[in-house]
């Protein structure tokens, strides 16, 4: 009989046997990022701030008693490079899951990549709209918002703040984002206000050290407002040549990338031109500022880098919090030590959680909904560059097309009403 009730018992748990995986000793993880190049300006920070995250969660024990591992991937070696490392990692390196990447072209090429090789990808900081847009996929998800819900919720601030405006001109990097954000910010506008005239267009250079043709042009063009969707080095150099030239004194420039800057321009960012986060991303956070974890994370971050946290950090925060919950639900929902595969990407899927910004959630698409935080730049004398001050944050469930519609044909559907159906909370700092 003892044998008879001892076999009944292992038949019985062979179907969840047959659905778990083996208790790894560590959770292996890789994840790509600049660590050289112009965009190291983002990278670098998101490493850094990864470390402090995993060092924190190992010392509670890990995910269910097992310790996390991260490996970091440069991509500022270059398309190729980066597309072996992250199949090595994948294939021999032991690698869980994938975190990629922040290049939207790295993105593109990499979410098919991963679907070949059967490996799970949070596509942590990437922009583009078009990955779910074109494709469907099982193993890639994105634990944030895209260039449609930042790029809208820029109008939709500009819209509330400067709604008298009549002229507008933009100066972006000439490449894939440059034009792609532009197409879909220019788009918006048509819909929402018509009568706006766009005097100037122009796409220096990617990496350009000198703006001083467009910065004449503008002049003489005088628009009421200039966009630029530039950012890190490219971003700080036209700010601070237009600023220099007086240009920030008879426009007001609408900088949706800008956040990451702040520390970096200084005083050559004056107050009154328009700042956005890409997400609900600053570091005095008006939701989240007196938060015991946020303030925790802010004097760790700044010890270890004696720098303030930007958007990127934000961005690797969520994709920390969407890996660790979406491993803890899948345990959970399974009464497993350690999820398989297809448990863990059960998990994902309409997954809610939170990093440092408000909580969010994946779509049925895998697409993040993520909140958009937008304000006005102001030099106080408290901090030696500027900050933000009548900060929106605009609720992310309205700023994207729903499930299997294209982000510019959406768009073209909405009306001047739209900005007016967001939900938004505002702050005056």
């Amino acid at each position: 009989m003892k044998n008879l009730l001892t076999s009944s018992a292992l038949c019985m748990a062979l179907p969840m046997a047959a659905w778990a995986a083996d208790k790894p000793e560590t959770l292996k993880i890789g994840m790509t990022t600049f660590l050289t190049g112009s965009a190291s300006v983002f990278g670098v920070p998101a490493r850094d701030a990864m470390d402090i995250f995993v060092e924190n969660r190992n010392a509670e024990g890990g995910i269910n008693g097992v310790p996390i591992e991260v490996t970091y991937i440069d991509e500022g070696a270059g398309a190729e490079a980066l597309t072996s490392e992250f199949r090595r990692m994948a294939d021999s390196g032991g690698a869980e899951v994938m975190l990629a990447a922040i290049s939207s072209g790295n993105c593109q090429t990499l979410a098919p990549l991963a679907e070949d090789l059967k490996v799970p990808n949070l596509m942590w900081d990437c922009g583009t709209q078009r990955i779910f847009e074109e494709a469907d996929y099982e193993y890639v998800f994105r634990p944030q918002g895209n260039a449609t819900s930042e790029m809208l919720a820029a109008v939709a601030y500009l819209l509330k703040t400067h709604p008298d405006f009549e002229t507008i001109a933009v100066v972006n990097q000439d490449y894939a984002w440059g034009r792609d954000s532009w197409e879909i910010f220019h788009t918006a506008l048509e819909v929402m206000k018509p009568d706006v005239e766009v005097v100037g267009e122009f796409f220096p250079k990617f990496g350009s050290p000198d703006f001083s043709t467009e910065i004449s042009r503008l002049q003489a063009l005088r628009p009421d407002v200039v966009l630029s969707t530039s950012w890190g080095g490219d971003l700080d150099t036209f700010v601070q040549q237009a600023f220099q030239r007086g240009l920030m004194n008879t426009s007001t420039f609408v900088l949706p990338l800008a956040e990451s800057s702040l520390e970096r321009l200084g005083n050559a960012l004056p107050a009154g031109h328009i700042i956005g986060a890409r997400g609900d991303h600053y570091f005095l956070h008006p939701e989240r500022r007196e938060d015991e974890d946020f303030t925790s994370f802010m004097a760790q971050y700044k010890e270890a880098t004696g720098g303030i946290p930007v958007y990127s950090v934000f961005h690797a925060s969520q994709a920390f919090a969407a890996l660790t919950a979406a491993y803890e639900k899948a345990i959970a929902d399974n009464d497993v030590d350690w999820p398989s595969e297809e448990q863990l990407l059960a998990a994902l899927d309409g997954l809610e959680f939170q990093g440092l910004g408000r909580k969010l959630h994946l779509r049925e698409d895998h697409q993040g909904v993520e909140s958009q935080l937008m304000g006005t730049s102001v030099q106080t004398g408290e901090y030696p560059f500027a900050t933000l001050e009548n900060i929106m944050i605009f609720d992310g469930e309205g700023l994207l097309p729903p499930v299997g519609e294209e982000s510019t044909a959406w768009i073209r559907t909405l009306d001047a009403g739209f900005v007016d159906s967001l939900s938004v909370e505002t702050y005056e700092n």
